[in-house]
């Protein structure tokens, strides 16, 4: 994970306006958003092990992805690129587990955190400086 340094560490934002705007931009909310959390995240490459991350807080209301009758503001907090390789496959050590046949068939990543390529970082900080257009000073 490399920080970025952006001007919109700290700006408040309505949240849906924020998603829309982002989606336009190629981002979406996060998987693992919380009602008082999240990100928007942008895949740069095809293969999406590295992204680009807009890691928010949720100021006032509780963010509801489902509704657009949504009142809740967002603070972005300082962006990030981040890295992650996978295994690709099945697990070769996958176990039965005790009720019915499910399998633990996908591997841990081999890196969850892997060192990023300059020109990664460069990526990322081209695209936050489209998103930063969005959001005038």
């Amino acid at each position: 994970m490399i920080p970025l340094t952006s001007r919109l560490t700290s700006h408040v934002q309505d949240f849906v306006q924020a998603q829309s705007a982002l989606a336009e931009k190629g981002f979406s909310l996060g998987g693992s958003w919380d009602y008082d959390r999240g990100s928007f995240d942008c895949a740069l490459d095809e293969a999406n092990k590295v992204w680009l991350r807009l890691p928010f807080r949720v100021t006032s209301g509780s963010v509801d992805s489902e509704t657009e009758d949504n009142h809740a503001r967002i603070r972005f907090e300082e962006p990030y690129v981040l890295k992650h390789l996978y295994n690709e496959g099945l697990d070769s050590e996958a176990q039965p587990r005790t009720l019915g046949a499910m399998f633990d068939q996908f591997q841990d990543p081999v890196d969850p955190d892997a060192s990023i390529e300059p020109r990664w970082v460069e990526a990322a900080q081209a695209r936050l400086r489209e998103v930063e257009r969005i959001y005038p000073a």
